[in-house]
């Protein structure tokens, strides 16, 4: 049995989701006639208070759609040093924006209203790029699944307006916040331009991500995701899983913050392990001994068949989903503990 805990995005549809894909009725996405798509846009949307959601393959695709909706080349994003548009889109806004970054150096990939005030750049000195997106990332990857305060997030809309600056939430895994916090989506339409959600993280589809705005912004959003090849034909095999999963995998995140916690607590008590960073929902961030070697550490746990990420600079991950079961769980604590 391996228990792979490298992320949350290795689940495997049940038979149950499988049952919805076969079933499901479909058409040709690109013509607009897949019924399947169309019913899970039209959810999506209601469910943030938005006009408009658009299904993609992927959350790096929605992401990067949503930078070119709100950036024109040469402009610049203010973002996190951790953000994953940053760290994990293969250099994407550059690429396919032509835009830059200004990093904040935030805590667990999170920063305030006033570190975004100081990093606007003044659009009346044409030395520098114009400052144009400010993008946030909840919860946060890097950041150990870090939640953002909403307080904080108003506080960051009301600068956003004061500066004509577009508001993008990279919500990957938003709907574990949602659950850790006890938040619900119409919060956060009423504040972000777009919204980036991820149907294979967390809520164990096998694929896809909406992008969700009101029309001005989405508008373009269809030109975009064909520019980038994302224009999909029968994908209402893809959307119907995305349909069972919000009916079905959402309040159950809760179970796995709470297996989360609990890896942590054990962590703490190897002595090969230097730091744990708090954990908040299904991520568990930790930090060995400087005279650990990350990769025999990594090799231990996989002669147990448990798989863990080396996330680079000293840092491993462990995350947990709805495929890591009480039984795996009961095993890593016990091989924790042997460590």
């Amino acid at each position: 049995m391996i228990i792979d805990l490298r992320s949350d995005t290795v689940t495997k549809p049940s038979t149950e989701m499988l049952e919805a894909m076969i079933s499901a009725n479909v058409g040709d996405d690109v013509y607009k006639e897949d019924e399947t798509i169309n019913a899970l846009e039209i959810r999506i949307a209601k469910l943030f208070g938005k006009s408009h959601a658009m299904f993609f393959p992927s959350g790096t695709m929605a992401n990067q759609t949503a930078i070119k909706i709100h950036t024109n080349p040469g402009e610049q994003i203010i973002c996190d040093k951790y953000a994953h548009i940053y760290n994990y889109e293969g250099g994407g806004a550059s690429f396919n924006s032509g835009v830059s970054c200004k990093l904040i150096d935030g805590t667990r990939g999170m920063f305030t209203a006033k570190e975004v005030t100081a990093a606007i750049n003044p659009p009346d000195f044409y030395h520098s790029p114009l400052s144009t997106l400010v993008e946030i990332e909840n919860t946060t990857n890097k950041g150990g699944g870090a939640c953002w305060d909403i307080h904080e997030l108003e506080k960051i809309k009301t600068v956003c307006e004061q500066h004509n600056l577009g508001y993008h939430l990279d919500g990957a895994r938003l709907w574990n916040a949602l659950v850790a916090k006890n938040e619900t989506p119409e919060q956060y339409g009423a504040l972000f331009d777009t919204i980036s959600v991820c149907l294979s993280k967390g809520l164990g589809c096998p694929i896809g991500s909406v992008l969700i705005g009101d029309n001005i912004f989405m508008q373009k959003a269809l030109r975009i995701r064909k520019l980038l090849g994302g224009g999909m034909r029968q994908g209402g095999f893809l959307a119907a899983a995305g349909l069972y999963a919000i009916d079905h995998n959402i309040n159950r995140l809760a179970e796995d913050h709470k297996k989360a916690k609990e890896l942590g607590e054990h962590l703490k008590l190897i002595s090969q392990v230097k730091h744990v960073a708090p954990s908040e929902t299904n991520i568990v961030i930790f930090e060995l001994q400087d005279d650990v070697n990350s990769n025999e550490f990594i090799l231990k746990l996989k002669l147990h068949n448990i798989l863990i990420s080396n996330m680079g600079q000293g840092k491993l991950r462990l995350v947990t989903h709805l495929d890591y079961t009480d039984a795996m769980h009961s095993k890593v604590l016990e091989v924790l503990k042997q460590l």
